[in-house]
């Protein structure tokens, strides 16, 4: 457990690196929902809601294969010298002072 502080993780995974992923998943919905609406009108609704559950279903797994596949690719592994000094990554959560409200 000792040779893991020889070696910075560092996560550079933005919102921008994902936002593509999402417009595509919002559109395969949008597209499923207009389905089952067009498929509402026939005599058996029932598909057009087991339409909507199987495509919603079966884009899920790829929709979380490309998250996790995105995260790893962005987490960085170097190795630490031990005469370097751990200095603060810019913009850690950790260190940044929550907004005050000013009167």
């Amino acid at each position: 457990m000792n040779d893991i502080q020889k070696y910075r993780f560092v996560c550079t995974l933005t919102f921008g690196d994902i936002y593509g992923q999402i417009i595509i998943w919002l559109i395969t919905i949008a597209l499923s929902l207009a389905s089952a609406m067009a498929m509402m009108g026939a005599r058996r609704p029932v598909y057009a809601l087991a339409t909507v559950g199987l495509i919603i279903l079966l884009s899920l797994p790829f929709l979380l294969f490309a998250f996790v596949t995105t995260l790893f690719n962005h987490i960085e592994v170097s190795p630490v010298d031990a005469q370097t000094k751990m200095e603060n990554m810019p913009g850690n959560v950790s260190q940044q002072q929550p907004v005050q409200a000013t009167a």
